[in-house]
């Protein structure tokens, strides 16, 4: 009984976990603004560097990624405890249900009446836990669009799908490719204004004057 009363639990810790708005609480700290009502509306770090500047982006990218990370973590270090009871044969599955929850988590805060960012830090975290090579490629495939395109929801949407190639690649637990598959659409829907802005040739680039999109 208590595995499952555990395995309850985790997913609504990691959540809470995700939904921590970092990028809100800096803007009030730093500025006393909403961070929602500047840039794109995201509290995620790319509307933090082009709003709050590069040390509170530094900041909410950090803290964001150690989101996703803790979520996973927090799913290893309840198995390893024996006084749980949940088979470690659990642990691909509770992983994956720990970590949607964290990316649904930031994206759908319920301290931000369920607003947030567009959770591609905080996947990144959950997939550097799951598996460092699949973490570390996503975020090389990032860097590498990002360096030639200077567009960051371009470089979002690359890695989202390049995470499945190397979830598939490199033979990872099917848990963990449904969550590429899940997570990795999600981070595309999250972008569908920016792909909007992109076909319209409107999209802005890192470094670019966001005057125009301040609501």
């Amino acid at each position: 009984m208590i595995q499952f009363i555990v395995c309850g639990l985790l997913p609504i810790a990691a959540y809470l976990l995700g939904s921590i708005p970092t990028g809100y609480l800096l803007g009030q700290y730093l500025q006393e603004i909403d961070i929602r009502d500047y840039g794109s509306g995201s509290i995620g770090a790319t509307n933090v560097l082009r709003t709050l500047g590069k040390g509170a982006a530094i900041a909410v990218l950090t803290l964001d990624l150690l989101k996703g990370a803790g979520a996973v973590a927090l799913v290893d270090g309840v198995i390893t405890v024996k006084a749980a009871g949940i088979p470690p044969s659990w642990q691909p599955w509770l992983a994956t249900l720990a970590a949607l929850a964290a990316v649904l988590g930031h994206s759908k805060s319920i301290w931000i009446n369920f607003t947030g960012g567009k959770s591609v830090a905080t996947s990144l975290g959950v997939l550097l836990v799951m598996n460092p090579f699949v973490g570390l490629g996503t975020l090389g495939v990032f860097l590498l669009v990002l360096a030639f395109s200077r567009i960051v929801s371009l470089s979002s949407i690359s890695g989202a799908i390049a995470v499945n190639v190397l979830m598939i690649g490199l033979q990872q637990p099917l848990a963990y490719i449904l969550f590429a598959a899940g997570a990795g659409g999600y981070v595309i829907w999250r972008h569908r204004s920016n792909i909007g802005r992109m076909l319209a040739g409107t999209e802005p680039q890192l470094g670019q004057n966001q005057t125009d999109f301040i609501r």
